[in-house]
């Protein structure tokens, strides 16, 4: 993957693919966590390759576990650190690597430094760390509630009760399920604030763990959010990640854009990941979908809906959908997603600019945007800002099937979940030429 500016396929018609895409990065990265906690060595088959699971691999060997790689498939083994042992994680931007491995950390006896690029200290991660100290975690981080910061492992957790807030991500939960069964006391976590953002998240976290042995319990009626995770043993054993359907989303949504059909083989019937959510909404938009034994299908009409949708369960596709209701026949709005203005850059706010830049006319909302479509073109040598973000690349190059002459710089930033992404969307789009741009 090239660092400089990609030029943005134009498609010439109708795109026709049937496409096998990498593993899912939220898949793969608890697939990992559970494969180190676990009593016995495991099998992660399908594991994605890219910038997040490195970071996840790469944390997991500092702290003495065994890693070896064959392709996508990795054998995985628990290891141990001598007492106080300092050693350091990396996190770059990756959410996953920084709230799902502090607990991982906390059950070591070393003492773990966690730090990460500029970004990842904005991003919210002192609820979690509240919530490990009062588990019984000892955690050096100076007041800031946030990166970096140390964490003292004991070689246990005590656990037990704790509340806070994961309004800000629902990965601050997920963090504490991952590695709750080998706390002393399990633990019961109660969310208390505004409503958590990507529940799908969290019921993933859920059923994989419940998959690999343990005892949970989740809210319900009055309790809503509520989960509890019992004490006792994990064992992964020899576990195939599905496909990242997130990363679906932008080339399913390219049937929409250009009238055309793209098949994603290979999707999961009974999947971990917001499906339904997806389908739903690129149906809203004027999708048809259908399945086959080749895959699943999404067919564009060659009109695209405006529609108003609350996308808390599926805020990764946020930024490609704006992008696809940039075209559509009539004004869109999309909320649940406020939660995205802390992610790898404030999402809310790169959008509406970059849009607007090109003649749009996206507004913010307090909790996600409204998008009104306008003719849109690029100027000559007009960029398409990528801010270190993966999906504003995926968002552009959306756009760019429609408005020719997109120039997004730092492409190499969608390498964080999808290092092949602009190769295979330049297939894609029937593009002949998929060098960046001058």
């Amino acid at each position: 993957m090239d660092s400089r500016t990609w030029r943005a396929p134009t498609a010439h018609g109708p795109v026709r693919a049937a496409l096998r895409l990498p593993g899912s990065k939220s898949i793969s990265n608890r697939a990992l966590l559970l494969a180190a906690l676990s009593d016995s060595p495991s099998t992660v088959r399908g594991v994605l390759k890219a910038r997040d699971t490195s970071l996840a691999i790469a944390a997991l060997r500092v702290l003495g576990c065994s890693v070896t790689e064959d392709g996508t498939d990795l054998a995985i083994s628990g290891g141990a650190l001598a007492p106080g042992s300092p050693v350091s994680v990396d996190v770059g931007n990756a959410g996953t690597v920084m709230r799902f491995l502090p607990a991982v950390a906390a059950l070591s006896a070393a003492s773990v430094a966690f730090d990460g690029d500029p970004r990842a200290r904005e991003r919210p991660v002192g609820a979690l760390l509240s919530a490990l100290r009062t588990l019984g975690v000892s955690i050096d981080d100076d007041g800031r509630g946030a990166l970096p910061f140390t964490i003292h492992g004991s070689g246990a957790v005590r656990g037990g009760a704790v509340t806070l807030d994961a309004s800000g991500s629902s990965q601050l939960i997920s963090g504490l399920l991952l590695a709750a069964a080998r706390f002393d006391l399990g633990v019961e976590v109660h969310h208390s604030g505004p409503p958590v953002p990507s529940l799908p998240h969290i019921e993933m976290t859920v059923r994989m763990i419940a998959g690999a042995g343990a005892d949970v319990e989740i809210g319900a009626g009055e309790r809503p959010d509520f989960w509890r995770v019992r004490p006792g043993r994990l064992n992964l054993g020899d576990f195939t990640v599905e496909p990242d359907l997130s990363n679906a989303g932008p080339f399913l949504a390219a049937a929409l854009v250009t009238g055309g059909s793209v098949t994603i083989r290979d999707w999961p019937s009974d999947s971990l990941q917001a499906a339904d959510a997806i389908l739903d909404v690129l149906t809203r938009m004027g999708g048809v979908v259908s399945s086959s034994p080749e895959g699943l299908t999404v067919t564009g009409s060659g009109v695209i809906n405006g529609i108003e949708a609350d996308l808390r369960d599926i805020p990764e596709l946020c930024l490609p959908l704006t992008s696809v209701a940039a075209l559509a026949s009539g004004p869109s709005a999309f909320t649940g997603v406020g939660h995205t203005r802390a992610q790898e850059t404030d999402r809310l706010a790169a959008i509406a600019k970059e849009i607007n830049a090109l003649g749009g006319d996206v507004t913010e909302l307090p909790d996600g945007l409204a998008i009104r479509p306008r003719p849109l073109r690029a100027e000559p040598g007009q960029r398409f800002e990528s801010y270190d973000d993966h999906r504003m690349v995926m968002a552009a190059a959306v756009l760019g099937l429609a408005v020719p002459g997109l120039e997004v710089p730092n492409v190499a930033t969608v390498g964080k979940t999808f290092p092949e992404f602009t190769a295979v969307w330049a297939e894609l789009a029937g593009a002949p030429d998929t060098e960046p741009a001058p």
